[in-house]
């Protein structure tokens, strides 16, 4: 068995009259994150580290932010396109651990629900999602609530 590993990176600043979509589900916040899709940082930070795991570049490659087909578009629909994509090399999940940065909204009480979202658009198995939550201590911009980071690694498998 081949294994691979992969990291993904992203941020997206916060903004008033846009919806806040993070891992999959939407949070009933006063700010949202400002983007060519829907800014869902967490899945963009895990498509990162998926392509990069399969040496295949990054998300906006594969998805331009140019591009009319990818404005709005719900970040679920380009983590199965992404999981497709590593498949065309033979690769399959085996793994995800990743972190949201954010001061609010908190977090921790909705990780179980965007585990459950993120495992059932990838189709493995809730345990192959970990996710959780920090904040910076209010330092930097997302400590004074300019945006969202999300970091993700990844682990990947071929036969």
């Amino acid at each position: 068995m081949k294994i691979r590993t992969g990291f993904g990176y992203d941020v997206h600043r916060l903004v008033e009259g846009r919806d806040l979509w993070l891992g999959g589900i939407k949070l009933d916040y006063e700010l949202g994150l400002l983007g060519h899709s829907d800014a869902d940082v967490l899945i963009h930070a895990i498509c990162d580290a998926l392509l990069g795991a399969a040496n295949m570049r990054d998300i906006g490659y594969h998805f331009p932010d140019t591009s009319d087909a990818t404005l709005d578009i719900d970040s679920k629909i380009l983590l199965s396109k992404t999981i497709e994509l590593i498949a065309t090399k033979g690769y399959r999940l085996g793994n995800i651990d990743a972190t949201v940065c954010a001061e609010r909204p908190k977090l921790n009480p909705h990780i179980p629900e965007m585990q459950r979202c993120l495992a059932e658009v990838m189709n493995t198995d809730i345990d192959n999602v970990s996710i959780k939550a920090t904040t910076t201590e209010r330092l930097g911009f997302t400590g004074r609530m300019e945006g969202i980071s999300a970091y993700a690694t990844v682990l990947i498998e071929k036969d």
